[in-house]
């Protein structure tokens, strides 16, 4: 059996995964990515693509930012601009009680340095979204923020992979890994490949990947439910949270309204499938609509829900492993790592090729989920 060798083999083709393997190539590696099913199947398929740095935790804020920069120019880095428009995000007060956490938030990150999050009244809400219920008092802004369309960024990534010569190899589930020399040989059904470097971008499977080498990450999994209606004319601009309510609300280029927010369905891994929970479903509708007197009545054209890897911090894991030579992780982005995937990439890039990275990532190390081995 004839065995493939690569400099670098990441194992996931979702768009951290294809992300990590463009940016590597063009640092001059030799790049595969091995897939079980096909690029962009699971998570990426299934994201809302909400473009946030909005409201994110403290640790993300810096890479985040980061990213933005890298969305706002997108099409120089994959060739398309991936239906990105920078038109914000509002994160809405309903009452006035919901006002102190907004204002404490815009004052935390105007004491880090940090001036992209907005506290905005009434008026000027209403400004911005005149379509809101006119209850609602109040609310924090981002203006540079936005969504994308997930299905032509996954596209435009794994285009600008090829055209790098990055390999792609779709259903290649690896199956064992095993040390020879200073590389690692992955078993994957009838193929095999050789690399002394392994990106563990697997996603919801990445603790049973990074198993496989001797890292023990503890792992939880989500599957977030997603609502797309008919088509409606011209509703808002900016993609609309609401605080104390599980809710994003958007509408697409092609006027269908796209609300989701977190809501949770239920995930089989062995299955590598998803269901959506009607009932929690309806709390999303149900939201939508005391927000948006306007969409009451509208019919809902699909629901949808996919797979994604939970942390207990919410966090990701971004870094080296502590165990394996040559083992990288990239997983675990909790529901908001679709903003964050050029810079993850890049990060990536800098960690095999430098040996370290200028990025503050100390809050994503895989050893914080790890269990101490006993002593022996």
């Amino acid at each position: 059996m004839s065995i493939e060798a690569f400099d670098i083999a990441v194992v996931g083709g979702g768009l951290h995964g294809l992300s990590a393997a463009l940016h590597l190539a063009r640092a001059g590696r030799r790049v595969t990515v091995i897939e079980r099913r096909w690029t962009g199947r699971h998570a990426s398929g299934a994201t809302a693509a909400g473009v946030r740095t909005l409201n994110r935790d403290i640790a993300e804020v810096p890479i985040s930012l980061e990213a933005m920069a890298m969305w706002h120019r997108i099409a120089e880095i994959v060739g398309d601009d991936c239906g990105f428009h920078a038109r914000g995000q509002v994160n809405v007060a309903e009452r006035d009680e919901h006002m102190p956490a907004l204002l404490q938030r815009e004052a935390k990150m105007r004491a880090l340095g940090h001036s992209h999050e907005e506290l905005v009244d009434a008026k000027e809400l209403r400004r911005l979204v005149p379509a809101l219920s006119p209850h609602c008092v109040g609310a924090l802004v981002a203006r540079r923020d936005g969504a994308a369309d997930p299905h032509r960024t996954i596209l435009a990534f794994r285009r600008a992979c090829e055209a790098e010569g990055v390999v792609i190899a779709e259903g290649c589930g690896v199956e064992a890994v095993d040390r020879q020399g200073p590389d690692w040989l992955l078993a994957c059904g009838d193929r095999r490949f050789r690399a002394p470097v392994v990106v563990n971008a697997a996603g919801a499977w990445a603790a049973r990947l990074a198993a496989l080498f001797g890292d023990d990450i503890a792992l939880g999994v989500r599957a977030s439910m997603m609502i797309v209606t008919e088509r409606l004319a011209p509703l808002l601009d900016p993609v609309v949270s609401v605080v104390g309510r599980a809710l994003s609300f958007k509408q697409s280029d092609q006027g269908t309204l796209v609300i989701g927010g977190g809501l949770q369905g239920a995930a089989d891994l062995d299955r590598e499938s998803s269901t959506v929970n009607f009932s929690e479903l309806a709390k999303g509708a149900r939201a939508s609509s005391d927000l948006f007197p306007a969409v009451h009545g509208v019919r809902i054209a699909r629901c949808w829900t996919g797979i994604e890897a939970q942390t207990r911090d919410r966090l990701p894991v971004i870094g080296a492993s502590p165990n394996a030579p040559g083992l990288f992780h990239a997983f675990g982005f909790s529901g908001h790592g679709f903003q964050l995937v050029p810079v993850v990439g890049s990060i990536l890039a800098e960690l095999v090729v430098e040996g370290h990275t200028r990025r503050e990532i100390a809050a994503f190390a895989p050893q914080r989920l790890m269990q101490a081995r006993a002593a022996a």
